[in-house]
């Protein structure tokens, strides 16, 4: 059996922003009541995932929680808004909270640290503040061999914009960027 989408209607490419309401089965349509936009009168549905109405968290594994605490909370200053257990580690998970909600579950794993891809980005206003401030709490950022970085190691973005990536005790790695 194939998994179960819902056709959504679109109000000029923002579903956030056109107000769609779940009126029967399968189908999201205007307030209007309306079904179908210009997309779906050109015989071309867009489609969408049940979870694009979820929220979505990022799950970071570190080896020790409490140096994990040290770091995500003395070094970045994330508040911590809940803490529980993880697997078989009483205290050995944190969610911490990033642009006013719920951001980062940061919990005890013998996988830590196992992945060299970027696992998380922040998009900041100020990317040189932003760098300095981490700097000036003890973040080392990465400089990549292959791309040109300045001074700070922040480097041009694909497609415009700047980036710079640091990492966590375990070498979980984390991005800033900004399109200025």
């Amino acid at each position: 059996m194939s998994p179960r989408f819902s056709r959504a209607v679109v109000d000029g490419g923002n579903a956030s922003a056109s107000g769609l309401h779940r009126v029967r089965t399968g189908w999201l349509t205007e307030p209007s009541g309306r079904v179908g936009d210009d997309r779906r009168r050109r015989g071309v549905p867009q489609w969408f995932m049940p979870l694009s109405r979820y929220h979505l968290r990022a799950s970071i594994a570190v080896s020790d929680i409490e140096r994990a605490v040290g770091f995500y909370e003395g070094t970045l200053g994330l508040p911590v808004l809940r803490s529980g257990p993880s697997a078989h580690v009483a205290g050995g998970s944190r969610v911490y909270g990033s642009g006013g909600g719920p951001a980062l579950n940061v919990y005890q794993s013998a996988t830590a640290g196992k992945t060299p891809a970027t696992l998380a980005t922040w998009y900041v206003d100020d990317l040189d503040q932003t760098v300095d401030e981490l700097v000036a709490s003890g973040v080392e950022f990465i400089r990549y061999e292959q791309l040109e970085h300045d001074a700070k190691g922040i480097t041009p973005r694909a497609g415009g914009g700047r980036i710079a990536w640091f990492q966590d005790p375990d070498g979980n790695t984390f991005a800033l960027e900004a399109d200025t």
